[in-house]
């Protein structure tokens, strides 16, 4: 049978959309607890994303969704709490997107914009999402230190996979190119992904064409 609308758990990393959506607005009565979640997931992934763990509000979370601040401590016991639910939501929907993205055999070369391409998809609806999972200010030992360090880790593994398949198409197969590959590699996704969020006008399909482009006068080294 057919669910309404209406009842759908928001995609936390759907943000935009589901800000614009009529009649989902928080704050009224009778909202289901998942549906109530994951619209404070996806305000706390904003929050997060743009400002750090450090900087976040827990107050401007409540305030986005339109409930009472208790109301999260009640949901998500404490900041961190919050903060590691948003990472385990972020971190493995990206490590799927990545795996996909490299299972697809794109043709020789075209792995990077493979890649890209499926990150500014996955990210559209929320492009700050990648910076939860990179965020410099998360308290070390803490919740959701450790598990962004597991959620990188695991993307590491996989950028590791790329990069050193890439050299070694070249016939390089030294550890350390591949190492630095990787970090040059996942630096400059971040830079890629900072650039798009300042530019708000800019689809996912107008970052993968210009990627496209950029990749090319790279091999061609213009």
């Amino acid at each position: 049978m057919a669910t309404a609308r209406s009842s759908t758990p928001p995609d936390p990393l759907d943000g935009d959309r589901e800000r614009n959506r009529p009649g989902t607005r928080a704050g009224t009565k009778g909202v289901p607890r998942a549906y109530r979640e994951q619209q404070i997931l996806s305000a706390a992934v904003e929050e997060f994303g743009r400002h750090g763990y450090a900087a976040a509000s827990m107050a401007e979370i409540a305030r986005r969704v339109g409930v009472t601040k208790p109301l999260l401590y009640t949901y998500f016991g404490s900041k961190d709490g919050l903060c590691t639910a948003c990472l385990d939501r972020i971190g493995p929907h990206l490590l799927e997107t990545i795996e996909r993205a490299m299972a697809s055999n794109p043709p020789e070369g075209r792995l990077p914009h493979t890649v890209l391409t499926a990150l500014f998809r996955a990210l559209e609806g929320q492009r700050h999402a990648w910076f939860v999972l990179y965020d410099r200010t998360l308290p070390p030992g803490s919740e959701p230190w450790s598990a962004a360090r597991r959620h990188r880790e695991a993307i590491d593994e996989l950028a590791a996979t790329g990069t050193a398949a890439l050299l070694q198409v070249q016939g390089n197969d030294d550890a350390l190119d591949a190492d630095v590959l990787k970090h040059v590699w996942t630096g400059t996704v971040s830079a890629l992904l900072g650039w798009w969020i300042s530019h708000p006008e800019l689809s996912a399909q107008d970052m993968s064409a210009r990627c496209a482009r950029l990749l090319t006068a790279i091999r061609n080294g213009a």
